[in-house]
């Protein structure tokens, strides 16, 4: 599901896509909704449904086992407004609202969820900072569930089934690009996991990968260009607080 603000300048200069869990917010949301569970813990006849690369659907199920517990709509904004943000991620996004309304189209894709996304930025005050978002849609039903949905289909073998993030920003990016008549001067991709590795497989030389310090997504970076050079192209600046994102963005907005 890609949920957006108002239409979009076709006058911006640089692109940016931020994941959500572990990047924006420094806890993984879907790890935080136990805490509504009796107990704070899942049985563990739940947990063992889980299979590799199929996580969205085990969400499903564990939001099915929350709702029959007694947890409520309330229950769950209220564990996502309490998740704290990365070390300096809302200064760089006070950076990136005072610049120019030209310089930066912000996209978010994660593999988390609408709803808990949704009730993070806006607790946070820093939706409307965010042009698109592309998550895997949530709804409650009139029961009053929180059913959740896979984003899409594809084919890659690096992703889960429900969703490939490179397949998302090539895609985006090839259709801003058909719209705005030109490319963009330089993209960028803050992330932090393993499923971040791949949507920065896809960028240029001129463009910039922002993997949190140490985290799978940095790893997987370091090892390729150890394993085979060059097959990683786009320039890497690790961070460990979105301030280190900012030093870097700050010298390449003002060339």
């Amino acid at each position: 599901m890609a949920s957006h603000s108002a239409s979009i300048s076709p006058n911006k200069r640089f692109l940016i896509f931020f994941d959500f869990d572990e990047t924006i917010v420094d806890e993984t949301s879907d790890d935080m909704v136990v805490e509504a569970a009796p107990g704070q813990h899942l049985p563990g006849w739940l947990k063992d449904t889980y299979r590799p690369g199929r996580y969205n659907e085990y969400m499903q199920r564990v939001l099915a086992y929350l709702a029959e517990q007694g947890v409520t709509e309330s229950d769950l904004r209220s564990i996502m407004e309490k998740i704290p943000a990365s070390p300096g991620m809302l200064t760089l996004f006070q950076f990136l609202r005072t610049r120019p309304a030209h310089d930066f189209e912000v996209v978010l894709v994660s593999d988390a969820n609408t709803f808990f996304i949704e009730a993070w930025l806006r607790r946070a005050g820093v939706r409307q900072l965010f042009h698109r978002i592309f998550t895997n849609p949530a709804t409650f039903n009139k029961n009053g569930r929180l059913v959740l949905r896979p984003f899409h289909s594809h084919e890659c073998q690096r992703c889960p089934d429900n969703m490939c993030k490179q397949v998302v920003i090539r895609d985006y990016v090839a259709r801003r690009t058909q719209e705005r008549g030109r490319p963009y001067q330089r993209i960028f991709y803050v992330g932090d996991g393993a499923n971040d590795f791949c949507p920065a497989l896809s960028l240029g030389p001129r463009d910039v990968a922002f993997p949190r310090r140490d985290f799978p997504m940095h790893r997987l970076i370091t090892e390729t260009h150890e394993a085979m050079p060059g097959e990683f192209k786009a320039v890497t600046v690790p961070w460990v607080s979105g301030e280190d994102v900012i030093t870097r963005l700050r010298k390449l907005v003002a060339e």
